[in-house]
C-alpha cells in the first residue's frame, strides 16, 4: 500500500533544520552589518548638518581613477557604481541558493513569498504613480519605493532585542532576495545611459568565461578576481549599471557541492564577501549617499512636493498593502495554513517593517533624479519613509514579542546539548 502523502507544513511554521541553520548563518552578519549601516547613516546625517558639511562634499565629490578607462569617479560614485558590485555580488549568491535549495526551489514553497514580494513591489510603484500625478510631478522616481533593506530591517530588530522566530526572519529575507532581483532587473532596463555594444559584447564574453571555468571545476582566485574585475568594468563603460555585472557573477557561481566537497564556490564566496558586504561596504555606500541636509523646511518638501512625498506614501503604505495582500490572497489561493501560535497580525508586522527600503532605494534614487536638488529631496524622503516605517514595525512588533520569545526559546532548546534543537528531534521521532 502507498504511503499517504505528506501533509504540507504550515505558512512561517517550522523550518526544515539545513534551512534553518542557513538562514540563521546569514542573517547573523546581516544583522551585525544592519547596526554598523545605522552608525554610518548616523554620521553621515550629522556630518552633513553641522558646519563641517563642506569637508563632507569636498570628500565625497574628490574624483580619482583611471582616466584613460573611463573609471575617472567621485568617492560617491566609487562606493556606489564600484562597492555596491560586491553587494549585490552576495546578493545573486543568496538568490541562487534560494532557487537551488532555499524557498524558491519549488513552485509550491515559491509562490506565496513571491507573490507577496511582487506585490511589496508593484503597489509601492502605483502609489508613487498616483501620487505624482495628482500633484504634477515627475514619474522618474517610480522604482525608489519598491526595495526592501534587509540589514537596515535586520538592525530595527537587534536594536528592539526581539526574538523573531526564524520562520518571520526567513520570510522577510526571502522577501529581500526577491526585491533585490527585482531591484538589479529595474535598473538594468530602466537606468541605462547610452549603450557601448562593444563593451558590453565584452562584458558578456567574461561572464561566458566565467561560466565555463565554473562548468570545468577550474579553482584558484587567480582567475575569478581578475575577470570579476574585467567584468565589471566593462559593464560599466557599456552603460549598464556596474552592479548588474556583480549579479550576474553570483548567479553563474555554482551553489551544490561536488563529492568530497565542504563548500561549494558560491558558499566559500559568500562566507569571504558576507561580512565585507554588511560591515563595509554597504555602511561606506551609506556614509556618502545619506549625507543630506535636514532642516525644517526640507522636512516639509518631503510632504509637500509629489516626488518625496510619494516615496513616502510607497515606502510606508505601499509596501505594507501590497506586502500582506500578496501574503494573505496566496495563502487563500495556495490553501496553505498560517502556522497556529501565530496571527495575520505578525504579517503585517513584517510588511510594515519591509518599509525600510535605505540601500537600494537610495541608490535607484540616485538614478532616476540627476538633478541635485530633487535628488536630494528624495533622498531625504527615503530616510523620513525608512524611519517612520521602523517606527511603526517596532509598535507592531513589540506588541508580540512574548509570543516570539515563546517560540524562539521553544526552537533552540538544546538541553541534551548536542547541537540540534530538541524540537526537531521530537519532530523526527513523530514522523517516524
Amino acid at each position: 500500500m502507498a504511503d499517504a502523502p505528506r501533509e504540507r507544513s504550515p505558512f512561517l511554521g517550522l523550518l526544515p533544520l539545513p534551512e534553518r541553520m542557513a538562514v540563521v548563518q546569514a542573517l547573523r552578519t546581516e544583522t551585525v552589518g544592519g547596526l554598523v549601516l545605522l552608525a554610518a547613516a548616523l554620521v553621515a546625517l550629522v556630518w552633513a548638518n553641522t558646519p563641517w558639511s563642506g569637508t563632507y562634499e569636498q570628500i565625497r565629490d574628490f574624483h580619482f581613477g583611471i582616466p584613460a578607462l573611463g573609471l575617472d569617479l567621485s568617492v560617491e560614485h566609487w562606493t556606489a557604481d564600484g562597492l555596491l558590485a560586491l553587494f549585490f555580488l552576495v546578493a545573486g549568491i543568496e538568490l541562487k541558493r534560494e532557487l537551488v535549495v532555499g524557498e524558491l526551489r519549488t513552485p509550491a514553497t515559491a509562490a506565496l513569498p513571491v507573490i507577496a514580494a511582487l506585490c511589496g513591489m508593484i503597489v509601492p510603484a502605483a502609489l508613487y504613480a498616483v501620487t505624482v500625478t495628482a500633484g504634477g510631478g515627475s514619474m522618474e522616481g517610480w522604482a525608489v519605493p519598491m526595495a526592501t533593506d534587509i540589514a537596515f530591517a535586520l538592525a530595527v530588530l537587534a536594536v528592539l532585542s526581539t526574538h523573531l522566530p526564524a520562520a518571520l526572519r526567513a520570510f522577510l529575507l526571502t522577501l529581500a532576495v526577491v526585491d533585490d532581483l527585482g531591484a538589479i532587473l529595474i535598473i538594468a532596463v530602466f537606468f541605462t545611459d547610452d549603450l557601448n555594444l562593444a563593451a558590453l559584447g565584452g562584458a558578456f564574453a567574461c561572464l561566458l568565461l566565467f561560466h565555463l571555468l565554473q562548468r570545468f571545476r577550474v579553482r584558484g582566485w587567480w582567475w575569478y578576481v581578475p575577470l570579476g574585475i574585467v567584468t565589471w568594468a566593462l559593464m560599466y563603460n557599456g552603460g549598464v549599471h556596474a552592479t548588474v555585472a556583480g549579479v550576474a557573477i553570483g548567479l553563474i557561481l555554482r551553489t551544490t557541492r561536488d563529492e568530497g566537497e565542504t563548500a561549494s564556490p558560491a558558499e566559500r564566496t559568500s562566507h569571504l564577501l558576507h561580512p565585507v558586504s554588511a560591515g563595509v561596504v554597504v555602511p561606506l555606500f551609506a556614509l556618502f549617499a545619506a549625507g543630506v541636509g535636514i532642516s525644517a523646511g526640507a522636512l516639509g518638501e518631503v510632504f509637500t512636493r509629489p516626488e518625496p512625498l510619494g516615496v513616502v506614501i510607497g515606502l510606508v503604505a505601499g509596501k505594507t498593502l501590497g506586502i500582506f495582500a500578496g501574503t494573505y490572497l496566496a495563502a487563500r489561493f495556495t490553501r496553505a495554513k498560517l502556522n497556529p501560535e501565530l496571527a495575520w497580525a505578525d504579517v503585517l508586522a513584517l510588511a510594515v517593517l519591509a518599509g525600510i527600503g535605505f540601500t537600494v532605494a537610495l541608490l535607484i534614487g540616485e538614478l532616476a533624479f540627476p538633478d541635485e536638488v530633487v535628488s536630494e529631496q528624495v533622498k531625504a524622503a527615503v530616510l523620513v519613509g525608512s524611519v517612520l516605517a521602523a517606527a511603526l514595525a517596532a509598535l507592531l512588533i513589540k506588541r508580540r514579542n512574548a509570543v516570539y520569545r515563546r517560540l524562539y526559546e521553544e526552537e533552540t532548546r538544546d538541553d541534551d546539548q548536542d547541537g540540534i534543537p530538541d524540537i526537531y528531534q521530537r519532530a523526527g521521532a513523530a514522523e517516524r
